[in-house]
């Protein structure tokens, strides 16, 4: 009377297997890692933009500086170096005048890095200029 039973060992299991969790893992973990780059480079990328942008108006502060001296003194000096102070950081400037084929035109272009010495200028503008006063 006793009925046989069949015992299935070999049931439908619900769920992910060993292997596929680690493949899961593998993709997820170069997934994050290829984000974390990109945040890198961005956030890189930002630094530096903000640095030419503050470096640029420095140079774009000494050229005005200039333009207005030209009117008051023709030719301007060879060569000028000065410091500037913007957005709590000391910026560091060379004015460097350079005579063109036309005598009345000079070249002016004011370089501009964050040290004293120029080695890593971050920017450099350039302009052209003739006397004021005639």
């Amino acid at each position: 009377m006793y009925k046989r039973r069949v015992i299935k060992s070999a049931k439908k299991t619900k769920g992910f297997t060993l292997v596929e969790v680690m493949v899961a893992v593998a993709i997820f973990a170069m997934a994050g890692g290829a984000v974390m780059k990109a945040v890198y480079e961005n956030l890189s990328a930002i630094t530096v933009l903000e640095r030419v942008t503050f470096a640029t108006w420095v140079a774009n502060n000494e050229l005005t500086k200039s333009s207005l001296e030209t009117t008051i003194k023709w030719p301007l000096d060879k060569q000028t170096k000065g410091e500037q102070e913007m957005l709590g950081k000391r910026w560091y400037w060379q004015r460097v005048v350079v005579k063109t084929a036309d005598d009345a035109l000079y070249q002016v272009t004011i370089t501009v890095g964050l040290d004293e010495e120029l080695k890593n200028p971050i920017t450099s503008v350039t302009t052209f200029m003739t006397n004021q006063t005639e």
